[in-house]
C-alpha cells in the first residue's frame, strides 16, 4: 500500500500485521496538510488550526485576556491562546493528562469532573476568565449514541466552569458530536449567552462528526442576572 507524504513523495505502508484502522489513521496523517503545517510551525497538534479558524471568525481573544483551556493536552489550543492574548494575557491549561510546559502558561493536572475542580482552577487563575475553551471528547467506543452522550457530559462539565468563571461578555467554546446540543442544553446556553453558534471549522476533517459550539456574550453569573431582573 502506498501513500504520499506532505512533499508528494510516495511512502510504502506495510499493512501486514497492522490493523486496518491503524493503517487508515497513518494514511490520513501522511496525507493531511494540517499535520504537516502543524509540524512546520511547532504546534503540538493539528487541532491548533481549528482554534485559529474559530478565532479568526469570532474574534475570541483580545490582548491581555484571561483564558482557561480545559482538556488541553497536548497543548495545541493552549499555544494559540497564549500567542493571541500576548504577554499581558493569562492562560491556564488543565487536563487529567500530563502537558509539557509552555512558556507563560499555568498548567494544572486535574480531573475537570472532580468535586473541587472549580476550587483548583480559581487557585491558579486568580481571576475570572474572558474565554473558556474545551476541546474535550470522550474516547470513542464505536457506538455513536454512547460516544455522543459521554462527550455531552464533558461539554456540560466545561460549561459549568464557564458559567462559574467567565466575566460578563465572555466567550465559551466546546466540542460536541453531530446532532449538536439537545434542546434543553441549547436553551440553557441561549439564556446564559447572547449568541450561540454550531460551527465545523475547515480544519476539522470532513469525515469527523465533531462540531464546536461557540457561545458569545456571557450574560453574567446566575445571581448577577437575578439581581438585574429584580432591579
Amino acid at each position: 500500500m502506498t501513500a504520499k507524504s506532505s512533499d508528494g513523495r510516495g511512502l510504502r505502508l506495510r499493512s501486514k500485521g497492522r490493523k486496518a484502522s491503524s493503517t487508515r489513521w497513518l494514511e490520513r496523517q501522511l496525507n493531511d496538510p494540517y499535520v504537516a503545517a502543524a509540524k512546520s510551525k511547532g504546534y503540538r497538534s493539528r487541532a491548533a488550526f481549528k482554534l485559529i479558524e474559530l478565532d479568526d471568525k469570532f474574534h475570541l481573544f483580545k490582548e491581555g485576556a484571561t483564558v482557561i483551556d480545559l482538556g488541553a493536552a497536548p497543548g495545541g489550543w493552549t499555544q494559540i491562546a497564549r500567542s493571541r492574548v500576548g504577554a499581558r494575557g493569562h492562560v491556564v491549561a488543565a487536563d487529567i493528562l500530563d502537558i509539557e510546559p509552555i512558556t507563560g502558561v499555568e498548567i494544572l493536572k486535574m480531573d475537570i469532573s472532580a468535586y473541587d475542580a472549580l476550587e483548583q482552577l480559581r487557585a491558579v487563575s486568580m481571576k475570572d476568565a474572558d474565554v473558556v475553551l474545551s476541546d474535550m471528547a470522550a474516547p470513542t467506543t464505536g457506538h455513536r449514541a454512547t460516544d455522543h452522550l459521554r462527550t455531552v457530559a464533558l461539554f456540560e462539565a466545561a460549561l459549568e466552569v464557564a458559567e462559574a468563571m467567565l466575566k460578563p461578555g465572555g466567550a465559551f467554546v466546546g466540542k460536541l458530536f453531530q446532532g449538536g446540543a439537545a434542546p434543553e442544553l441549547l436553551g440553557r446556553l441561549k439564556k446564559t449567552f447572547r449568541e450561540v453558534k454550531h460551527v465545523k471549522p475547515p480544519a476539522s476533517r470532513a469525515q469527523s462528526v465533531e462540531l464546536y459550539l461557540v457561545a458569545l456574550g456571557f450574560r453574567g453569573k446566575s445571581q448577577d442576572r437575578s439581581a438585574t431582573t429584580s432591579a
